[in-house]
């Protein structure tokens, strides 16, 4: 059986000791792509060596987490966007916005998130984005810069029901992963009600570790955890879980190129 992991920080400084194996483990279990989002500057030179070692497994992304909007996010975006024309990345992110930590720069991740759509529309990427706290934010102003060209994945999905009749209206996908797991996190009746048909599979590694492993460092091989919990929920099949979110995640990141 194979999986698609379609969000992953496997570049992080916590896997520095033993990436290479982790990575294999998650090929071992099944783990087909990993798909990397991207946080800051500093983070991209670190995920393209990760590409280099695991090509046609490893896909980067390019983007500034909310969490890492600041006072000099303009400038931090004008450095960025010259990456655009020295590398081929897979999708725009991971943006969007946070207001779990700190509600001080809620207009610049705004202004942020704007300028990653604008990126998202003008090189035909797939947008990926960071709802934490702010799912009803975030889905007003996608919205409101949204057109039948842009899509993606709203990552760590943990909305209502209605919210995600809204996300999936607007030709987005729901990104689901260890929370669903947890007790009383709601994703799963939520996910019952819509069915397979716009979920893709994620682990947020290293955070967010699904269940059993819930507290200790996430990685892509325990996909298949998340997966198990998805077919209960969603009254399928483990395969049939495997073979739906896998053909999502291939559409959602379709214009990457050719080799996918």
């Amino acid at each position: 059986m194979k999986f698609i992991e379609t969000h992953a920080h496997i570049y992080s400084k916590k896997f520095d000791q033993d990436r290479n194996q982790v990575i294999q483990n998650a090929i071992d279990a099944g783990i087909e792509k990993i798909f990397m989002p991207n946080i800051d500057l500093d983070s991209i030179e670190g995920m393209l060596a990760v590409e280099r070692d695991f090509p046609g497994v490893c896909y980067p992304m390019l983007g500034l987490h909310p969490c890492d909007v600041g006072e000099d996010f303009e400038k931090q975006l004008s450095q960025m966007e010259q990456w655009w024309g020295k590398h081929k990345f897979c999708a725009v992110g991971e943006t969007g916005i946070d207001l779990y930590w700190d509600k001080t720069y809620f207009e610049q991740q705004q202004e942020s998130l704007k300028r990653h759509i604008q990126w998202a529309k003008e090189k035909q990427l797939p947008l990926i984005l960071h709802c934490r706290e702010s799912m009803q934010e975030t889905i007003d102003l996608v919205q409101s810069m949204n057109d039948e060209q842009l899509t993606g994945i709203f990552h760590c999905f943990s909305g209502s029901l209605e919210q995600a009749r809204s996300i999936i209206e607007m030709g987005f996908y729901l990104g689901i992963g260890g929370t669903l797991t947890y007790k009383n996190s709601g994703v799963g009746q939520v996910i019952a009600a819509t069915g397979l048909d716009r979920l893709v599979l994620e682990t947020d590694s290293p955070f967010l570790a699904p269940v059993p492993f819930r507290g200790k460092r996430n990685s892509p091989e325990y996909i298949p955890h998340i997966a198990e919990k998805m077919a209960h929920f969603t009254g399928t099949s483990l395969q049939e879980v495997a073979e739906v979110t896998g053909r999502n995640a291939l559409e959602v990141f379709k214009q990457h190129s050719h080799e996918l």
